[in-house]
């Protein structure tokens, strides 16, 4: 990282702070961090958090990934980027789709273009469990989205530039997550809506999404989807580890969710190998040689058939764990 720029699309989104306190704290001695990002009232919090003369690496950058004249200038002279800027919301994505493709899948083909028109030499975009076997806007339009990372692959042409994805779970605490929308609701009336009683979710930590994402850009070989093994936890458990003396009605599900996330399917088994960590899921035409990729990372390929589902994992959250969590990552003040 040392004398290197990097740049974070979406980069005043919960990840992108995160990944901003994690580059500055570890990499002191990086040239540039530029968080590009079009909300204005955001990037001016965001800088009374990181003031110039703390932090005199860092820039911010008014953008939208649907302007790609935009993304050119600002990937100029920058070595890394981290793709994280997407429209996340998944009812707001079924009202809006128009609105929905052209930031997921256009902004995606724009930042890959504005990365082979520069210097930019890995990008690591970020996916999430929706985009597995979709049936939502928000994630069809994200396995769009990873479609066309790991293709880009294929026409760097002699440019020394990678393009991976990492997906992962509910990230614990982001903006928009039921976690902190459950401690909200407890506060005001202490009635806990729930959809579904048998929902289940992948759940990750804010630094766990870090560590992957600086985990691809250290280790990946171009066209890798990395998936982390994360614990689920249940919905109903969520609600009592917040608020068990509140209300809990179920309203029933919304437009385009699923009951639960996968991020492995059995079709991918075929091309998905267990990192020890992570799992990842290889392109299906690389490239670069798979048996030197096995013999670099000792891996093999996971069995046949295998999937990764929220509801059929091995490692759970309880009610004790969750409570732990939600101190240690969402609220500090938290008590039952």
């Amino acid at each position: 990282m040392k004398d290197k720029s990097i740049l974070i699309t979406g980069g005043t989104g919960s990840l992108g702070k995160a990944l901003t306190t994690h580059i500055l704290t570890n990499f002191p001695s990086i040239k540039r961090l530029v968080i590009f990002s079009r909300d204005e009232q955001k990037q001016f919090e965001m800088q009374q958090d990181f003031p110039s003369h703390l932090y005199p690496q860092i820039r911010f950058f008014i953008g939208d990934v649907r302007d790609q004249e935009r993304l050119e200038r600002a990937f100029s002279d920058i070595d890394y980027v981290i793709h994280a800027a997407a429209m996340k919301h998944v009812h707001i994505a079924e009202y809006n789709p128009d609105e929905c493709v052209k930031t997921n899948v256009n902004g995606a083909e724009n930042v890959i273009k504005a990365a082979l028109k520069s210097n930019v030499t890995d990008v690591v975009a970020l996916s999430t469990d929706k985009a597995c076997a979709p049936i939502n806007l928000y994630g069809a339009t994200k396995l769009t989205s990873d479609k066309l990372f790991i293709a880009a692959n294929n026409i760097r042409g002699k440019k020394d530039i990678k393009f991976s994805v990492v997906r992962y779970g509910n990230v614990m605490g982001s903006n928009g997550s039921v976690i902190p929308f459950f401690i909200k609701r407890k506060k005001i009336d202490s009635i806990l809506p729930i959809t579904v009683e048998t929902m289940t979710r992948f759940n990750i930590s804010l630094q766990g999404g870090v560590d992957m994402v600086m985990h691809a850009l250290n280790t990946a070989w171009g066209g890798e989807i990395f998936v982390p093994k994360i614990p689920s936890y249940r919905i109903m458990d969520v609600a009592e580890a917040i608020g068990p003396d509140c209300e809990k009605p179920v309203i029933g599900i919304r437009p385009g969710e699923k009951i639960h996330e996968e991020m492995i399917t059995a079709s991918d088994s075929f091309f998905t190998y267990d990192l020890g960590k992570y799992y990842v899921i290889l392109p299906q035409t690389p490239n670069w040689n798979i048996e030197e990729f096995e013999k670099h990372f000792d891996t093999k390929k996971v069995p046949e058939g295998f999937s990764y589902n929220s509801n059929n994992n091995a490692n759970w959250e309880s009610i004790g764990s969750l409570r732990e969590l939600i101190k240690t990552h969402v609220d500090p003040t938290f008590e039952v």
